[in-house]
């Protein structure tokens, strides 16, 4: 099974590993090294002495870099377990003030239901940034309505991270606690070993990741009942069903472990989108600042693009303007000199395939 271990995303690997194991990703990279190193041994093997010294004297620099990185990632994991911590009443007060709990300083408690809290806070938010967006269907957005909080925590056995996602009583699930939990796997360097999501408990009907198709039978069919068809189809809710890995190798061939690599990719995508970007920064997704911020550089980026390009357009029409003014004098040019040349009298028509003073075949005019 072909797993991409070439192309590992560093930074998202290494906010998704526990404090012991921020070491082992440092180690695992120098592993990687030296493997490569390994492989391409004739490189080294061509240098001469003295630049091979000079060469072996860099590596030694990368070794302490290393050791210090080694260092930093340990220091790192302490300081985010630290800050993990002082982030938790923060988070308590903004799900009592979303959920109507506890009216903020200035303001009246609510009487009516529907006026309490901030309606619709995590469906908003999710959907003003762009990888969550394309997962939302329509019809999910009324079961997203019923979401009070989203939480994320580390696991350690195996190591890897946990999403909790808490829902008030609605008329689309009995669960009330939807969760996703990502196992990370270290041998020879840090992957996504697999993913593991709640099993829905859809109430009859209620399903969003599946539509019930209903078909008239056939006329002169003995069956005078519909025909039932349960197709699956595009939702969020599908999140909770990640793809899963073969036990064996043998079980899939290389087109389908490509597929499944991707699949396994754009999952993990998401979840870290979660745990990383709507969770610490939600009022600001709800809001669209964080949106703003990051993809507002983006489209002017794109805005400076188009108008490079339509200038770009502009001087080649120039340029194809001055190059047909060119070709016009250049003609009109050839034109007075047959003009002078024929006032002499000595010009003689092109030299061709027919009698001399013809014009060649493809010539003659018709």
């Amino acid at each position: 099974m072909s797993t991409n271990k070439d192309n590992f995303n560093v930074a998202d690997l290494s906010t998704a590993l526990n404090a012991e194991d921020r070491a082992d990703l440092v180690n695992a990279l120098k592993n990687k090294l030296q493997d490569l190193a390994g492989k391409h041994s004739d490189v080294l093997e061509s240098l001469t002495p003295v630049v091979r010294k000079r060469v072996d004297a860099l590596r030694e620099i990368q070794t302490q870099h290393d050791d210090l990185e080694a260092k930093f990632f340990e220091e790192r994991a302490i300081l985010e377990a630290k800050y993990q911590k002082l982030y938790q009443p923060l988070y308590t007060k903004r799900y009592e003030i979303v959920n109507g709990e506890v009216e903020v300083e200035g303001l009246e408690p609510a009487k009516d239901v529907e006026e309490k809290g901030v309606p619709d806070f995590w469906l908003i938010a999710m959907k003003n940034n762009e990888v969550l967006a394309e997962e939302i269907s329509e019809r999910d957005e009324g079961a997203l309505k019923f979401l009070r909080d989203i939480k994320w925590s580390r696991v350690d056995n195996p190591k890897g991270f946990k999403l909790e996602f808490y829902f008030d009583t609605n008329t689309f699930f009995k669960n009330s606690v939807l969760t996703k939990t990502y196992h990370m796997i270290d041998e020879d360097e840090p992957i996504l070993e697999k993913a593991i999501g709640t099993e829905i408990e859809w109430y009859p009907g209620k399903s969003l990741t599946q539509k019930i198709l209903k078909k008239k039978p056939k006329k002169g069919s003995k069956n005078a009942k519909p025909i039932t068809k349960t197709e699956q189809c595009e939702s969020f809710f599908n999140f909770f069903s990640p793809p899963q890995v073969p036990e064996e190798d043998d079980d899939i061939d290389e087109d389908a472990a490509e597929e499944l690599q991707n699949l396994m990719e754009q999952d993990y995508d998401i979840g870290s989108t979660i745990r990383d970007k709507i969770i610490p920064h939600a009022v600001s997704w709800f809001t669209g600042e964080a949106a703003q911020d990051e993809y507002g550089d983006i489209e002017e980026d794109d805005e400076e693009e188009d108008e490079d390009d339509e200038e770009d357009d502009e001087d080649d029409e120039e340029e194809d303007d001055d190059e047909d003014d060119e070709e016009d004098d250049e003609e009109e040019s050839k034109n007075r000199k047959k003009s002078s040349a024929v006032r002499k009298g000595g010009v003689r028509a092109p030299a061709g395939d027919g009698p001399q003073g013809e014009r060649p075949p493809e010539c003659k005019q018709q």
